[in-house]
């Protein structure tokens, strides 16, 4: 994808879209950002939804009762 000057003079930075992985440019127009559409960003919400994305942790012990 070619490099797009916008009216600071700074080309536009690209980035990758994380639902499809297509090249998206991060910029104010891109009301999707940083997806390249409304359907990657629903889908990327509807996999938070359904706890798609876990942070693996390990269980911690439980403290033995120390009242005695």
């Amino acid at each position: 994808m070619p490099e797009t000057t916008h009216a600071a003079g700074a080309a536009a930075r690209i980035v990758t879209c994380p639902a499809c992985g297509k090249a998206v440019e991060w910029v104010a127009e891109n009301h999707y950002r940083p997806f390249c559409s409304a359907r990657c960003k629903g889908v990327d919400l509807g996999a938070w939804a359904s706890d798609q994305y876990r942070i693996a942790a390990k269980e911690e012990p439980k403290p033995e009762d120390q009242s005695e």
